[in-house]
């Protein structure tokens, strides 16, 4: 038994010729907007929904110059910080009549993703969510003349923009936080050692405590991750000095040290040690975590982000970087402040 071949999709010539009309006639009656009368359009929508036609947007999106497709790099979609971004982005896109296209980050932590998958697309501009920029890849979307946007990152080079929260004010906030508790024995579980909201969140922490004569915190490293950040609570809390407050450079290692600290020391978190995280996610404020955490403002982030992407598009040369200031959520997790430092 033979099968018979797959009919070819119906095209704007075939919708033409069937209505007596140019291509051009047909590509406006589905533009809104257009200098097309309604019955003229009325017509040529109805033979083309009769024919099975359907106009393909990147196609004539190309033929405008811009292909309407926003290129993502995300390397951490553990982190909930970046899920919940994703669907800021994604809603925030849609409403602007822009698709996202997702290019994972391939490697360790922090990596970009592959520089001959991004270009493989006419993407209108490239946003990386905590992912490193090295230079290959910035001079790589030069040439191609893809903008980039560095979201909750910074970086030396002037070809990027970047959107980040304010990380030494808000580091600094819960320093504050954490003394006016009384606290001497101070901790800091830090990310990945090379990102730059790792480096303003830890020098802003050691400075507000060297500014207050008190000394440096204790040092461990997370890397951002769950499982890594259990590790290295643990081994905080074997110590013979070990620390009675911890600030962790996100909430996903907040949320680690949490549980090492209360399932298997069986301490009273709030109490006999505070833990303290950065991020805020809505998984922080569950009654069964009360974490107390630095908000980064992710609406606001992604509408910058937004807001850079349309600038970008219409000059490829305007770059910027923009700071969005968050807010400390004190929660039960951390003890409360008794004196003014």
């Amino acid at each position: 038994m033979t099968r018979d071949p797959t009919p070819a999709a119906v095209s704007v010539h075939d919708v033409a010729r069937a209505a007596g009309v140019s291509q051009s006639a047909v590509s406006r009656a589905f533009t809104p907007g257009s200098s097309l009368s309604p019955d003229k359009r009325d017509r040529i929508i109805a033979i083309a929904a009769q024919m099975g036609y359907r106009p393909n947007p990147l196609a004539r999106s190309l033929l405008r110059g811009k292909s309407n497709i926003i290129g993502v790099g995300v390397g951490d979609l553990a982190n909930p910080f970046f899920v919940q971004t994703l669907q800021l982005l994604s809603q925030a896109l849609e409403t602007a009549n822009l698709r996202l296209m997702l290019f994972p980050a391939h490697g360790s932590q922090g990596a970009e993703p592959s520089i001959q998958e991004v270009l493989h697309y006419r993407i209108d501009a490239l946003v990386l969510l905590s992912v490193s920029l090295s230079s290959k890849l910035a001079e790589e979307c030069r040439r191609a003349q893809v903008p980039i946007i560095l979201y909750n990152r910074t970086t030396g080079q002037h070809d990027a923009s970047c959107v980040v929260g304010d990380n030494t004010t808000g580091a600094r906030s819960i320093a504050a936080h954490l003394l006016g508790g009384g606290h001497e024995r101070l901790a800091f579980l830090a990310g990945t050692p090379e990102s730059s909201t790792n480096a303003e969140r830890e020098a802003g922490f050691n400075a507000y405590l060297a500014e207050r004569g008190h000394p440096a915190p204790i040092r461990e490293e997370g890397h951002f991750s769950f499982e890594a950040a259990m590790a290295a609570t643990r081994r905080l809390l074997v110590r013979p000095d070990r620390p009675d407050a911890l600030f962790c450079a996100n909430d996903t290692m907040a949320l680690a040290a949490l549980t090492v600290a209360r399932h298997e020391f069986g301490l009273d978190v709030g109490r006999e040690i505070s833990i303290a995280g950065y991020d805020d996610v809505p998984i922080a404020a569950w009654p069964g975590y009360a974490l107390t955490s630095y908000s980064q403002p992710a609406r606001q982030m992604v509408d910058e982000t937004v807001r850079l992407i349309h600038a970008l598009r219409a000059d490829a040369e305007s770059h910027e970087e923009v700071q969005c200031p968050g807010t400390l959520m004190v929660r039960s997790s951390t003890r409360p402040a008794k004196i003014s430092v």
